[in-house]
């Protein structure tokens, strides 16, 4: 069945690369392949990543300024963002990802809120720095509870030289509050990748270094720092409820639900705990070099990792740590085995292309797995080397490998396969939905949510089976269901 598998998959590539060009097709079979966990050196281990999207194809990636305003700075509650551009760019990316937060909105949380320069051509011809000063004022003024302010510009910024790093820093000595500017223009870089890793640079140079924040911070032994959760549907909630359980005490969980203080007091952690991977490694890296913080991955998808990292994080503190973990396992096991045997013979067999950014490529599998279900297909939008390498640990199959992949390869790709269920992005929704092919959204959840811990499995699963089993399916068909015509 493997070998079957495995050669539908080399022969789904050949399909796809026969209709480019020849320059094309070499290089796009650089980021596609298959591999299995048997495998020695797979598709893993080569595929070409983290490159410049083929001009003129219709690539699923973000930009640098959605990698840092819309994924790492927009969660943070208590500062306001304000992007410095045209107004499209600002609106687009406003509160998109369901980053859940408690306050006040409007008063002392801003997380919903939309501020933006709102460029016109005059400020393109005649630069932007002014404007963007007055916009500063404005906030202040407006909302007084404000903790701080990031600057996040647009494309335009770079190309005609605003001076955002000066006002930015005018602005911090007048209001002595922090203003943090980034230059995260969309162009640069081949992806949101890049922008995650600007917004690290400057949590490292502008937070990392205000050791006012921490200067009366009591530490405890289990003091923890949960990074890289950005609390879609609540997730980090859930996740901060076992790390309690346990015993340990989070003192800063960001950028979901976090505030600046929680990231100026997170180098007096014991652990850092890092959920996104590609997001956040730099400034986990940072902070375990310059303040002797380790770091370690956890995957709270699914009860197996979730266990699994558990007890690995238990391992790190020993001690009664240990024990407390066991029992909220075994609290927690007889919950679990029920959702898989509830939802188990509904799901069982069924096949699941993944295509998706982040860690979620890989950290989703076992969930699925959990449920019997299989991955036959799954790929980044903007990963790299590093992140496809972690992936070959969680196959366990052989299993399609595609990078930066379009909308064509995608829909040959199912086509061929025939799986049962899609997970990607917004993006891809309404395509497959057309196709009549069962989907869900897995960048926010589909609206539902939290998809982390073992009371969330729950929640996960339900979602599966509404999305594969609802009588909605009965009214329409896939491509390959259908009768030929005139048959």
């Amino acid at each position: 069945m493997s070998e079957m598998l495995e050669e539908l998959q080399l022969e789904a590539i050949k399909e796809v690369l026969e209709v480019y060009p020849a320059k094309a097709a070499k290089s796009r079979a650089k980021h596609l392949g298959v591999d299995s966990p048997e495998g020695v050196k797979g598709a893993c281990d080569t595929t070409r990543s983290n490159k410049q999207t083929v001009p003129g194809v219709m690539s699923q990636r973000g930009c640098a300024y959605a990698g840092s305003k819309g994924v790492v700075w927009g969660p943070i509650k208590d500062m306001i963002h304000i992007s410095h551009g045209p107004i499209g760019c600002g609106q687009y990316s406003r509160g998109g990802r369901r980053n859940y937060y408690t306050g006040t909105t409007g008063i002392d949380t801003f997380g919903t809120m939309n501020f933006s320069t709102d460029f016109s051509e005059k400020d393109i011809v005649f630069g932007g720095d002014t404007r963007l000063k007055k916009a500063l004022s404005e906030i202040d003024e407006l909302f007084p509870l404000n903790n701080g302010i990031s600057i996040q510009s647009e494309c335009p910024i770079g190309l005609i030289g605003d001076d955002i790093q000066a006002v930015a820093k005018k602005h911090k000595s007048e209001s002595s509050k922090p203003t943090i500017a980034v230059s995260c223009e969309g162009f640069r870089g081949v992806s949101q990748s890049l922008g995650h890793h600007l917004a690290n640079d400057a949590i490292r140079d502008e937070v990392m270094t205000d050791t006012s924040a921490r200067s009366d911070f009591q530490s405890t032994p289990y003091d923890v720092a949960i990074i890289g959760d950005y609390n879609i549907g609540g997730d980090a909630w859930a996740t901060r409820i076992l790390l309690e359980e346990m015993g340990l005490r989070v003192i800063a969980q960001w950028t979901g639900d976090a505030t600046y203080k929680e990231m100026a007091i997170a180098p007096k952690s014991k652990l850092n705990l890092l959920h996104c991977y590609r997001s956040m490694n730099y400034i986990s890296r940072h902070m375990e070099q310059e303040f002797e913080i380790p770091w370690m991955e956890y995957n709270f998808f699914g009860p197996s990792n979730t266990t699994a990292s558990l007890r690995k994080i238990a391992e790190f503190f020993g001690g009664e740590i240990v024990a407390n973990t066991e029992a909220v396992i075994a609290k927690y096991t007889k919950m679990t085995d029920e959702v898989i045997a509830k939802y188990k013979s509904k799901l069982e067999g069924k096949k699941v292309m993944l295509y998706i950014g982040g860690l979620r490529p890989r950290h989703v599998i076992g969930a699925y797995e959990d449920l019997g279900m299989e991955i036959i297909g799954t790929g980044y939008e903007f990963g790299h080397g590093d992140d496809y390498k972690r992936t070959k640990e969680d196959l366990s199959r052989s299993t399609l490998i595609y990078d930066d992949a379009n909308e064509y390869e995608l829909e040959q790709f199912v086509k061929k396969l025939r799986p049962d269920l899609v997970a990607a992005g917004v993006k891809e929704k309404y395509v497959f939905q057309k196709m009549g092919l069962p989907f869900r959204q897995m960048h926010s959840w589909d609206y539902s949510g939290p998809y982390h811990g073992y009371d969330a499995f729950a929640i996960f699963a339900k979602d599966m089976d509404l999305a594969m089993n609802s009588p909605v399916w009965s009214h329409t068909k896939a491509p390959w269901d259908k009768q030929e015509v005139g048959a």
